[in-house]
């Protein structure tokens, strides 16, 4: 059903991005390089003239987005794709804990029949029916395929005296130690509702469970925030190291550089550009994560959009950088993998930063990347405001300076 959904919403995206444009395609009469270049002058100022250029190269760099099909999937769809696969993962549902396992019943007695109901019932026991006997079993432990053997002897539930007993077996693998282990405490606890049927025994110490009113994240909702920050990574440093080389390989930087265009104002309309194209390539993504893996989203929209804006602009600084600085694709490939791909790993794209050990924990608080995903996560699902996460748009002020000085630095238009 989510695979499904997912299906339909990129389709209708597609749909739109190619009927939508259709009609601008049609109206063009002249080379998008031409029409920039021959804007006509008239009474406009200086200013008013620059202005003009930036909204021409940013209209005109969107619509290259939505035409071109390898940008849209790369954009869009294969955002979307991680989505289902961690969706499906950490989505609701799936933070109960079960165990897969070969079940051998020797017994005919009801209360081993009980005992495989009741388990196979709450969802703790996933049984291989395939499964016969503890040697096959056995095979499958030994290739990873179950967790653990339940042997359910024959003498299980004979009445020893005016009671019934018995003692069921669990065997696992040192691999599977843990959740083999496991595993008899869970059994464990389901034999104690059984036992105070038959016996009851005051306890003199006990445990007691209570609910807190406070809600926390699911893992869904702590991952969701890492699969924006892959997205903007993917529109801000993908795109232009992939789109200007070939630019500068057909030869159009070159013809741009003849003109009174600056580099500020190609910039300032590539961010445009890319501000809307990522805007909604999130908000697509927030569209399928809340309808179909139940994202809980506490913070507010408009706070939401302008970080994610300002992420976007921050992280697209380095796509421009490199981009601009590589001659062709074979310089910019490579650096781009050896500057995105530490980020990925290491900023909580993937898995959170909490596990890893407490010195790169401190050392990667200050990637480019990571204070994008703790922010997107504080606003999204803790419901935190753009006041309170001071810290980490500081750090991405700075690193914003210390992009955009070196892109403008290195830029080149050939």
């Amino acid at each position: 059903m989510h695979s499904g959904l997912i299906i339909i919403a990129v389709i209708i995206v597609l749909l739109l991005a190619r009927f939508g444009f259709k009609a601008v395609r049609r109206k063009q009469g002249k080379p998008e390089l031409e029409r920039v270049v021959s804007l006509p002058a008239g009474k406009l100022s200086p200013w008013r003239r620059k202005l003009l250029t930036v909204v021409v190269f940013s209209r005109l760099n969107t619509r290259r987005f939505f035409r071109d099909r390898l940008a849209l999937f790369f954009g869009i769809l294969f955002p979307l794709i991680f989505l289902a696969v961690f969706g499906a993962i950490f989505g609701k549902g799936t933070n109960n804990v079960s165990f897969s396992v070969g079940l051998i019943n020797e017994s005919h007695s009801r209360y081993a029949q009980q005992f495989v109901d009741q388990g196979e019932s709450s969802g703790v026991l996933k049984v291989d029916k395939t499964v016969s006997d503890l040697s096959g079993a056995e095979t499958k432990m030994a290739r990873g395929q179950l967790d653990a053997a339940i042997v359910i002897p024959s003498s299980f539930g004979e009445l020893k005296g005016k009671l019934p007993s018995g003692q069921i077996k669990v065997y696992y693998t040192e691999n599977s130690a843990q959740a083999g282990q496991t595993l008899v405490s869970v059994i464990q606890a389901q034999f104690q509702s059984f036992n105070e049927k038959f016996v009851n025994i005051p306890t003199p110490f006990s445990v007691v469970g209570s609910q807190l009113t406070k809600k926390s994240l699911t893992e869904f909702d702590y991952t969701f925030s890492g699969l924006l920050g892959f997205s903007i990574v993917g529109l801000g440093i993908f795109g232009p190291i992939n789109v200007f080389p070939e630019l500068k390989k057909q030869g159009i930087l070159r013809r741009l550089h003849t003109t009174p265009i600056r580099v500020w104002q190609y910039f300032v309309s590539t961010m445009i550009s890319q501000a809307i194209i990522g805007l909604i390539s999130l908000a697509i993504m927030f569209a399928v994560a809340i309808s179909v893996f139940h994202l809980k989203v506490v913070g507010n929209y408009i706070e939401i959009a302008i970080f994610l804006i300002f992420s976007i602009i921050m992280i697209l600084g380095i796509g421009l950088a490199i981009g601009g600085w590589a001659k062709n694709e074979r310089q910019a490939a490579p650096l781009g993998n050896i500057i995105v791909f530490p980020m990925l790993f290491l900023s909580g794209t993937f898995f959170p930063r909490y596990a890893m050990p407490e010195l790169l924990q401190k050392v990667t608080t200050y990637l480019p990347l990571t204070p994008v995903i703790d922010g997107a996560r504080l606003l999204t699902t803790e419901g935190q405001h753009l006041t309170q996460i001071g810290p980490q748009l500081g750090l991405m002020a700075i690193w914003t300076v210390i992009i955009y000085i070196i892109a403008f630095r290195v830029f080149r238009w050939e």
